[in-house]
């Protein structure tokens, strides 16, 4: 019996876990900015645009306000997902995961990048300051469980050749690469980084 989802079946490529990470971390890093979803007190989902600060070892790092009220979302629901889109390679990636949140000094110091100081602004108590030290800094520290991600391997000529074959013929376009990680090749990637 064919499958039901036949892009699914046809998109999907057998990688090594390292080859798949590699993959990866070439769909993001030209994206740079990706949306963090969290799930809100009243259930509702919430987004906002954010770059993170340091992604090692598949956790992702965001620094952020803690009077923002995303604190109370992940206590709510640790349960987030984040995902980027490049609209000039159509690649994506969604990560579901879980999200943490610490003022602990030395991860804040461990990614801090002094230009963040812009998104806290002083407020000239001699405490707020925007720095490092300003009470009101918090890291958000995502782990993935689960990583989907799709990356073009043609080109746009290729791309719409593929997608107008399989409205002729009814053959189902396959213009790129469908690829998860799974947990336990997470588990294996973060211990051969270690």
């Amino acid at each position: 019996m064919a499958p039901q989802d036949p892009y699914t079946a046809k998109t999907g490529a057998e990688a090594t876990p390292q080859e798949k990470l590699d993959l990866f971390n070439a769909v993001i890093k030209p994206v740079k900015t990706s949306m963090l979803v969290s799930r809100n007190t009243d259930g509702f989902l919430h987004s906002r645009a954010m770059t993170p600060v340091a992604v090692e070892h598949l956790t992702f790092y965001y620094i952020a306000n803690v009077k923002s009220g995303k604190t109370k979302e992940f206590e709510n629901d640790s349960h987030v997902n984040i995902s980027y889109y490049d609209p000039a390679s159509t690649n994506w990636a969604s990560l579901a995961g879980t999200a943490s949140v610490t003022q602990d000094q030395a991860t804040i110091d461990k990614v801090w990048n002094p230009a963040l100081k812009a998104w806290f602004g002083d407020l000239g108590d001699g405490k707020h300051t925007g720095e490092k030290d300003d009470p009101r800094i918090m890291v958000i520290v995502v782990k993935p469980e689960s990583i989907h991600f799709w990356h073009n391997t043609s080109s746009k000529l290729g791309f719409a050749y593929e997608v107008v074959k399989g409205a002729v013929t009814g053959d189902t376009a396959a213009p790129g690469e469908l690829m998860t990680i799974e947990t336990d090749e997470i588990k294996l990637i973060n211990g051969l980084k270690k």
